[in-house]
């Protein structure tokens, strides 16, 4: 393990600033190298362009995972876009995010477990992994065997995040608005407001556990999940063991023979449906290490759910009306559907309401195309043909619309679900799944 991994978690408000300073700093610095290149090639760039470059997504990624937190979470976010708002170049290097957060050293490791267990920690362990098995936004999880045999992963909170969360939030935000990358007139209070709120929730490890337990209930009844279950007698704010369960990476799936990656990807589908509108609750975080895929018994390992929610009953009944139209194939239904989400304005269709209506029949005209309601996945055509058409829409800044901080949730499961779907490049039955919930 390479010691460069190992960095102490920035704990201080000064320090955290600083480092976000340092970031701004770089990101500055690349936008000046890269316009003067590209003026002296007689280019006469815009900010946008300068902004989003490979060097800069590097700079921002590094410094993200150093600093953990709230601020890597929102990094891991936009990692998650399937290429329709960000180059693929940059969406690929925010992708380390996704699992390739900074460790902590041994001493900060070695002072968290104390603080929550006591000195004598280690009395209950026969063993216990210093080098952790993975680490990302909030905490880094060790392998671990209690006196009595059982295995166990153990979640360790890094220290200070918790207290960082508002003020990293509103940095980041600041760097936003500074950018230029958010339109001056996007109100984006709420959202902060709603992220702030659920990133407190996901540090709680006690809330984490019960909602392990909640969908332990609800899946008790579909072999296709297995889900640890926590260890109370261990179990603290800042620590959270649990069952280890083993399983390979979900992205493992794509080397898999078809039928598999077909039946796993259409049981993680077929979850998030009935989170949406059987459960009333949901697991919004889909980054892809919060899933393991056991080949050997053809299993989907869930492991994390600190981002639970609630699902709104209006956002719920938005939703099942958008799918309406959807499987009506009607473009009005939809783009009136769209509207009264916010995911457009009224303003976008005015401006460019023949573009939208020709995107939304490109989605329609995909997942109607086969008779049995088959949709392929690992087809990206129509996706290039829509980020195409989009390109315009979104350079018109002034006509953006943000929908509620509830949907942007649940709009980000949904999201990161697609992409996993078109990683895999599975084919499935997508309309018959959907036409049990119209």
């Amino acid at each position: 393990m390479s010691k460069d991994r190992y960095r102490p978690v920035p704990q201080s408000r000064l320090g955290r600033l600083a480092a976000f300073g340092q970031l701004a700093g770089g990101v500055a610095s690349g936008v000046l190298s890269e316009g003067l290149t590209r003026l002296a090639q007689g280019e006469r760039p815009h900010l946008r362009d300068l902004l989003l470059t490979p060097a800069n997504a590097r700079r921002v990624t590094d410094q993200l995972s150093r600093l953990r937190g709230a601020a890597m979470k929102l990094g891991q976010m936009l990692s998650l876009d399937p290429g329709d708002v960000l180059p693929g170049e940059l969406t690929a290097i925010l992708g380390q995010l996704r699992d390739a957060a900074h460790f902590m050293p041994d001493s900060q490791l070695q002072a968290a477990l104390a603080s929550a267990w006591g000195p004598d920690w280690r009395s209950h362990f026969s063993r216990f992994d210093m080098v952790p098995i993975a680490a990302a936004s909030i905490g880094q999880v060790h392998h671990a065997v209690l006196i009595s045999g059982q295995e166990l992963a153990v979640k360790v909170q890094y220290p200070g995040v918790v207290a960082s969360i508002d003020a990293d939030i509103d940095n980041v935000a600041t760097l936003l608005r500074m950018s230029g990358l958010l339109p001056s007139n996007l109100d984006i209070t709420a959202h902060l407001a709603e992220a702030k709120r659920q990133l407190h929730e996901e540090a709680d490890y006690l809330r984490e556990a019960d909602q392990m337990r909640r969908y332990r209930a609800l899946l008790a009844d579909d072999p296709r999940f297995l889900l640890p279950e926590p260890v109370d007698a261990l179990l603290r704010p800042t620590i959270l063991p649990m069952d280890f369960m083993p399983g390979s990476a979900i992205e493992a799936l794509a080397a898999a023979p078809e039928p598999q990656r077909n039946a796993a990807l259409s049981a993680i589908v077929g979850l998030v449906l009935r989170e949406m509108f059987e459960f009333g609750l949901m697991q919004t975080d889909p980054n892809f290490a919060n899933f393991l895929w056991q080949g050997d018994s053809e299993r989907i390992v869930l492991l994390d759910f600190g981002a639970t929610r609630a699902v709104a009953p209006d956002s719920a009944s938005d939703y099942r009306r958008l799918l309406r139209a959807g499987l009506n194939g009607n473009v009005d239904e939809v783009r009136d559907a769209l509207l009264a989400m916010d995911y457009l304005s009224r303003a976008q269709v005015q401006r460019h309401g023949a573009e939208i209506d020709a995107m939304i029949r490109i989605v329609l005209d995909h997942v109607h195309a086969d008779p049995d309601g088959m949709v392929d996945f690992s087809d990206r055509g129509p996706l290039a043909h829509v980020r195409d058409r989009a390109a315009p829409i979104l350079a018109d800044r002034t006509g953006w619309s943000l929908p509620s901080p509830d949907k942007m949730f649940l709009q980000r499961k949904i999201s990161g679900t697609a992409l996993m779907c078109m990683n895999t490049r599975v084919r499935l039955p997508l309309m018959p799944m959907l036409k049990r919930y119209a």
